[in-house]
């Protein structure tokens, strides 16, 4: 169990940060993260659209527009958190780990702390943040090391 790659999609499905979360994580160029980061931004919308099921707590009051939160495959888990301004911040997964959406809220938080608050950082333009990504780093450091003590 651990997790793999994070990414991080503005609201016109540009990338704005991707990064590998661990030594298992599958080395991809940058191109491909561009071709992900935009294809799962066109995938997240059209289930939104294609929905026929409105969810509760649903934003929206004529459809569904939460899109896709979870992929499961048969080696990787993809969970995905949309915000209320259309940034979506992606996390993918071995099977089995634990906290997924705990560490995205948690992502998002350091996010609006180091990104946003940072005096030179512009909305949609890639995150290049040295707090935000030792923030992450950290964050996923504490989650794995409380997963093995559990075991």
């Amino acid at each position: 169990m651990g997790f793999l790659h994070l990414f991080i999609v503005n609201k016109s499905g540009g990338l704005i940060h991707h990064r590998p979360l661990g030594p298992r994580a599958p080395r991809i160029g940058t191109n491909e993260w561009l071709r992900i980061g935009s294809t799962f931004h066109s995938l997240h919308a059209i289930a939104a659209e294609a929905s026929p099921v409105r969810l509760p707590g649903n934003k929206n009051p004529s459809g569904a527009d939460d899109g896709i939160e979870e992929i499961e495959a048969g080696g990787l888990v993809l969970r995905c958190l949309q915000t209320r301004t259309g940034v979506k911040f992606v996390i993918t997964a071995e099977p089995g780990t634990p906290d997924l959406d705990l560490v995205l809220r948690e992502i998002y938080v350091l996010y609006a702390d180091c990104a946003l608050k940072d005096p030179f950082y512009e909305l949609e333009m890639p995150i290049r943040c040295e707090l935000f990504t030792q923030g992450v780093d950290a964050l996923i450091e504490r989650v794995e090391k409380g997963s093995s003590k559990q075991r």
